[in-house]
């Protein structure tokens, strides 16, 4: 089992920035891809950055491409999401998953494929 907990959400202003980060524990050497995904009042979840384990290769949805940043520190154990540049549609609560089994670059972005899922931290930004 991996257990993740998110934090560091909030309210902040358009333009603003904010980190967050997911703090993983358990079996956490299983661990293939850990990604971000999020999802906003009414609509689907839908998947926005990811980072593999052990080779850091991150990939990242068109909506925050030059935006957001996704890392990994394995000496902590986390991985961080810094957002910059804020908009009122990236409001949403934003979900932190591992992947235990690399099923190829289709899957990178298909939350089906992610294996354990933390409980979500809210992102509020206001126009």
């Amino acid at each position: 089992q991996v257990q993740l907990v998110e934090s560091g959400g909030g309210l902040v202003q358009a333009g603003g920035s904010l980190r967050l980060s997911c703090a993983t524990s358990g079996r956490t050497f299983s661990i293939y891809r850990m990604g971000w995904f999020r999802q906003a009042p009414g609509k689907e979840r839908e998947f926005v950055a990811s980072v593999t384990w052990s080779a850091h290769n991150t990939n990242y949805a068109d909506s925050v491409k030059g935006r957001f940043t996704i890392s990994r520190d394995n000496a902590q154990n986390t991985e961080d999401l810094q957002m910059n540049s804020l908009k009122p549609e990236d409001t949403a609560v934003y979900y932190c998953a591992a992947d235990t089994t690399d099923w190829g670059i289709a899957s990178t972005e298909l939350g089906r494929y992610y294996d354990y899922w933390g409980h979500g931290t809210q992102v509020t930004v206001s126009s």
